[in-house]
């Protein structure tokens, strides 16, 4: 909006033409993978640091649009919260987490296969903040009138899980999703946000498989489906 400063009278701006992610989102966000060395250390790369107490883990996936064929130009980050279900705070009287953890990554996918990766830690349980006011925590509140956001022992936490953002050319608004794990079926079965989806077989969508182990690591299955049969679910927030 903007205002005629001779009589007061407000004009209203017509909004901008919508805009996909460029072809240079790698360079501006990612630019070592891209090819161009412009940072001693790579900003995301390193999600859970050297001294993050838990199990290591690796995560694999592809993002796979409506045709079945995988998409070579996205870009996620990864958010998650410590072993202790703890996410990093950086506000004053923040929650502490161990030296070196961020809790935060990005990766782009492998721009001939699709294929994505990244070792982390596996978080654990998340209790609710006190302060819940996001479109998914005001579902939660009204549906679970026990889940009130208070940090204690009266509430199911969350399971453990991964929030992902992922974003690439012809997705004109970034897709927010959840990765859980099929080894934590109970905490996934009283997981508040997991029950918020009706269908079961849509919560699968979410649900990563543990397909083995990799130098001492266990291994986990994403791939994320943009449309059609089985499509992931993404939230509204």
């Amino acid at each position: 909006m903007v205002v005629d400063a001779r009589n007061n009278v407000p004009h209203y701006l017509r909004e901008s033409a919508s805009q996909t992610a460029g072809p240079y989102v790698h360079i501006g966000l990612a630019p070592g993978a891209a090819g161009f060395k412009i940072f001693d250390n790579e900003l995301g790369w390193d999600i859970a640091g050297p001294n993050a107490r838990g199990q290591r883990i690796r995560v694999e996936g592809c993002v796979i649009d409506g045709t079945g064929s995988p998409v070579k130009d996205v870009l996620i980050e990864v958010w998650q919260a410590n072993a202790d279900g703890t996410y990093v705070r950086h506000e004053e009287g923040g929650a502490r987490v161990e030296k070196g953890f961020r809790g935060w990554g990005r990766v782009i996918t492998d721009f001939e296969t699709g294929e994505w990766g990244f070792d982390t830690i596996k978080p654990g349980k998340v209790n609710a903040r006190a302060k819940m006011s996001s479109g998914v925590a005001g579902k939660v509140r009204d549906t679970h009138p026990d889940w009130q956001g208070r940090a204690d022992e009266n509430h199911a936490p969350m399971a453990p899980h991964l929030n992902l953002w992922i974003v690439a050319r012809g997705i004109n608004i970034g897709l927010n999703t959840r990765m859980y794990f099929d080894d934590e079926a109970e905490a996934n079965a009283t997981d508040p946000v997991l029950n918020l989806i009706e269908w079961e077989n849509r919560r699968a969508t979410l649900i990563a498989k543990h397909s083995g182990d990799r130098d001492g690591m266990p291994v986990y299955r994403f791939d994320i489906r943009l449309q059609g049969d089985n499509e992931t679910v993404f939230f509204d927030v």
